[in-house]
């Protein structure tokens, strides 16, 4: 099995969605954030791609495509290693990605862990922190106009990079249509997936907190 879609788009930008809008079209299983909390080695896995030492057939094996953090960090090295591979980049408007992000992603990673938290909780927290509070933001995540610089610019750097025959700009909004028609498959019968609300993510995260999943 090799990677057939890598999604490009940052986290709250309908990614979950999409995880499981590509499982439903026979694109899965997709790695998103929540294959981190599934498996406690993973952690370590994107730690050592962080670090320049990545190895794509041991952290994705068994997998079809991938969307959010920590995947879409790598989106170059990805779009490189799988060039047969799709990019979707996933978007929505600027100030609702950063309410979006601000009441959820940045919130949890600012957050103080308890004394009783699990050691593979603390390492995803650690990951999870270096690699999007850190290095994708520069360790600023409280100013509006830097937060709103670092994702235009993202978003437009992978439209520059990345050919127009092989990428396809996408908003959840838009449905099924768009998204079969890239992937060249059929429309599925039911409503496209809508997951991962803002309440939806502090519920998971609280799970998480207690080594639940």
């Amino acid at each position: 099995m090799t990677i057939a879609v890598i999604g490009a788009g940052f986290g709250r930008t309908g990614t979950l969605s999409l995880k499981v809008a590509l499982d439903l079209l026979g694109l899965g299983p997709c790695y998103h954030m929540v294959e981190v909390f599934k498996h406690a080695n993973h952690a370590a896995l994107w730690n050592e791609a962080t670090e320049g030492k990545p190895d794509w057939e041991k952290v994705l094996a068994g997998y079809q495509s991938t969307v959010d953090w920590p995947s879409t960090y790598f989106w170059r090295e990805l779009a490189d290693a799988y060039p047969n591979a799709k990019i979707i980049l996933t978007v929505r408007p600027t100030e609702s990605w950063i309410k979006s992000a601000t009441s959820t992603i940045f919130r949890t990673i600012g957050a103080q862990l308890g004394d009783d938290a699990l050691p593979h909780t603390i390492a995803q927290r650690n990951m999870s922190k270096g690699l999007i509070f850190e290095r994708t933001f520069g360790g600023i995540i409280d100013d509006h106009a830097h937060l709103a610089k670092v994702y235009e610019a993202h978003n437009e750097e992978v439209k520059r990079t990345i050919a127009a025959d092989r990428l396809l700009v996408y908003e959840s909004r838009e449905g099924w249509e768009p998204l079969c028609k890239f992937l060249g498959v059929p429309l599925p019968a039911m409503p496209y997936p809508k997951v991962n609300t803002s309440e939806d993510f502090q519920s998971r995260v609280q799970k998480l907190d207690k080594g639940e999943f």
